[in-house]
């Protein structure tokens, strides 16, 4: 019988090297959860020789590439970090409040303490908002109507906005064991994390397989839609390992 193959399969990543091109001794394997869309994609240049005629007499194969991309909805620390970045991840919290509920102004002192789910540390301010969705101007000091006011998690206001509702938007960080945290650093040009990449898609209980040894990713977007899921896309190419293994296909015909 033929072989097909339907649906989009399953996509993993195991990295090799780090940022700075550190080999990894124990690596783990990464599997790209809620793949959306897959691909690889083999390209080469070919060279023609011509003599006196129209049609070329020989053809030579010159420079290929295979290149791959995925799209995929689950959102992982780890992909992120092995696979593009290749830098260190930490645990913990890094959060936004988008305040939708607001706080009404005190009097005296006029201010509004703001308190950081999962007993965190407040980090940044994002801004404060007054009831008809105006934002409010921060100042250093003495705040007119209008105005206020941040000193770490403390917002103080105008005297003559007492009882007035604020939206207050904020950062936040907070410990966890299970949330990751990755802060990017600026590292030399050259190096990129390496990866193995395996694609494999089953139908009929025939597969398709396909492992490139060696890659590095050249492509992370992130694109948001009103009504829709957020599905981040990663593509890569693919290069010789030291032992001069590119790519491994494996079907059932």
């Amino acid at each position: 019988m033929a072989q097909y193959s339907f649906g989009a399969g399953s996509l993993y990543g195991t990295a090799l090297t780090d940022a700075n091109g550190n080999v990894i001794a124990l690596p783990s394997p990464i599997k790209f959860g809620t793949l959306q869309e897959g691909s690889i994609e083999f390209n080469a240049d070919s060279k023609t020789l011509f003599g006196e005629n129209q049609f070329p007499v020989a053809v030579g194969r010159g420079k290929a590439k295979i290149s791959g991309k995925a799209k995929f909805a689950q959102l992982n620390g780890a992909i992120l970090n092995s696979l593009f970045f290749g830098q260190s991840m930490s645990n913990g919290i890094f959060n936004t409040v988008n305040d939708v509920t607001g706080t009404t102004i005190p009097a005296t002192p006029f201010q509004i303490t703001v308190t950081p789910p999962s007993s965190g540390t407040f980090g940044s301010d994002l801004g404060v908002r007054d009831s008809n969705g105006l934002p409010m101007t921060r100042v250093a000091s003495a705040p007119a109507t209008g105005q206020y006011t941040q000193a770490g998690a403390i917002y103080t206001f105008s005297a003559a906005d007492t009882g007035k509702l604020v939206f207050i938007s904020y950062q936040y960080t907070a410990t966890s064991t299970t949330s990751k945290t990755l802060t990017i650093m600026n590292v030399a040009m050259g190096y990129a994390p390496a990866f193995q990449a395996d694609f494999a898609i089953q139908y009929e209980g025939k597969p398709a397989v396909f492992r490139l040894f060696k890659c590095v990713a050249s492509k992370l977007a992130f694109a948001t839609k009103q009504d829709d899921f957020l599905i981040p896309e990663f593509d890569f190419e693919a290069f010789a390992n030291p032992a001069g293994q590119v790519c491994t296909i494996g079907l059932a015909e």
